[in-house]
């Protein structure tokens, strides 16, 4: 995988793109020039037998999910990729799913969101300790809690989601405002604030409004400025609120499964939802891209490739469990997770599930989406998590050394997880 590489310019000429390998950037005239070089990407595929595997993956977990296509990439610094489209648009549908379609990419924007947060403050633009009152209206009572609070997920506010969800599903071209969406989330009982992580959306809706509010920009021109166009990502933005697929053409369809008579789904009869307002997720989950565009940001984004290598506070510095039941290596802080050594989301919207995790050290990244929503966002995490273990074994290409590596689960853990929550079954 290479990042392309690109000079953030000020807004009457963004979408300047320069096309060497070093990205370098700037938020502002007080922010100093940054300057990224990805790591070396070794040319050529990964070994047959760990394509094998990868596509064994992410075929059990399209029958496990529902789901009739995927789009997946897997790039290994010291070894090769893979990068490919497997299935169909549809059921009985014979048009093959591509590498190049766009998709959406669900709670991957959350870290966007918190890109664009950390550009204005480096900038001086924002603060970060700023309280949520003073910028979204109708929320005096989180009056101690900050835009950082809302970034890391430390408000205590509750998600919107699944109150919203048979909303979304129903009537996908409504058009939402963002306070309204969390309201679903604002009504739920809180939980503790500063000291724990909540998996909430409307951090994320509050947020994007409350940088509109500062900015002046749209929530889809502040993701242009600070995260698509200095990263060189052409194929990326928050579409606007007017239904549509995903863009760049061609779209990977996506799809949910209607209940079933007596329990669970109806795996015979997905429902297409590919066409749906960009509103359902606005800065929670709204964005749209590639696979190789989202491969580029997941890498970029584990090293914090937008800031200064010495800006403060870092990002990911203090995580917490990401539940109370969590394994120690699964931690929350940025609007990311933190898997082991990766960084990265995951998560769902109608349609599409999406997952994208990289490790900084190495670049070593995964990045794969699902084209049907009913099984939510874990399983396209338990996907990522798979290939990651099983292609973190991948062998030095000739020339190259494999670095000191591994992550703290297997393949098979993952690979039962899936196996274990399935709602449809082969046949």
């Amino acid at each position: 995988m290479h990042l392309r590489s690109s000079r953030r310019l000020r807004a009457a000429v963004v979408g300047a793109v320069a096309l060497a390998l070093a990205l370098t950037g700037c938020t502002g005239s007080s922010q100093p020039e940054l300057t990224y070089t990805p790591p070396k990407q070794a040319a050529g595929s990964l070994p047959d037998d760990m394509t094998a595997q990868l596509q064994t993956a992410v075929q059990q977990a399209m029958t496990a999910t529902g789901s009739s296509g995927a789009i997946v990439g897997v790039w290994v610094p010291w070894s090769g990729q893979w990068v490919t489209g497997l299935g169909t648009q549809a059921a009985g549908n014979k048009t093959k799913v591509t590498k190049d379609m766009s998709f959406r990419i669900a709670a991957v924007t959350r870290m966007m969101t918190c890109d664009v947060l950390y550009g204005m403050a480096d900038a001086g633009d924002i603060k970060l300790d700023a309280k949520v009152p003073k910028y979204v209206s109708g929320v005096a009572d989180l009056g101690d809690i900050t835009l950082l609070d809302l970034c890391n997920g430390t408000s205590g506010v509750g998600s919107s989601a699944e109150t919203a969800k048979p909303y979304w599903l129903n009537t996908p071209d409504r058009q939402w405002a963002p306070l309204q969406l969390a309201s679903f989330g604002l009504g739920q009982q809180r939980g503790p604030a500063h000291t724990a992580y909540r998996d909430s959306d409307a951090n994320y809706l509050m947020l994007g409004l409350a940088l509109e509010r500062e900015s002046g920009l749209t929530a889809s021109q502040l993701i242009k400025k600070y995260v698509t166009t200095p990263l060189g990502l052409e194929s990326t933005s928050l579409p606007s609120p007017a239904s549509a697929e995903p863009e760049p053409a061609p779209a990977l369809k996506g799809a949910y499964l209607p209940p079933a008579e007596g329990g669970g789904y109806n795996c015979a009869a997905p429902v297409d939802i590919t066409k749906s307002s960009s509103s359902i997720g606005f800065t929670d989950s709204g964005a749209v891209s590639t696979i190789e565009d989202l491969g580029r940001y997941a890498q970029a984004e584990a090293r914090q490739a937008l800031r200064d290598k010495d800006a403060k506070p870092g990002r990911f510095e203090k995580p917490l469990p990401a539940a109370a039941d969590a394994p120690a290596w699964f931690q929350a802080t940025g609007g990311a997770y933190l898997v082991g050594s990766m960084v990265g989301q995951h998560g769902w919207v109608p349609g599409y599930a999406t997952a994208a995790y990289s490790d900084p050290a190495t670049g070593f990244t995964v990045a794969v989406t699902l084209n049907d929503s009913s099984a939510g966002g874990a399983f396209a995490a338990y996907l990522a998590w798979e290939l990651a273990a099983i292609a973190s074994k991948a062998p030095a290409a000739k020339g190259e050394t494999a670095p000191d590596f591994g992550l703290p689960f297997t393949a098979e853990q993952y690979a039962k997880a899936i196996t274990d929550g399935a709602i449809c079954k082969a046949g």
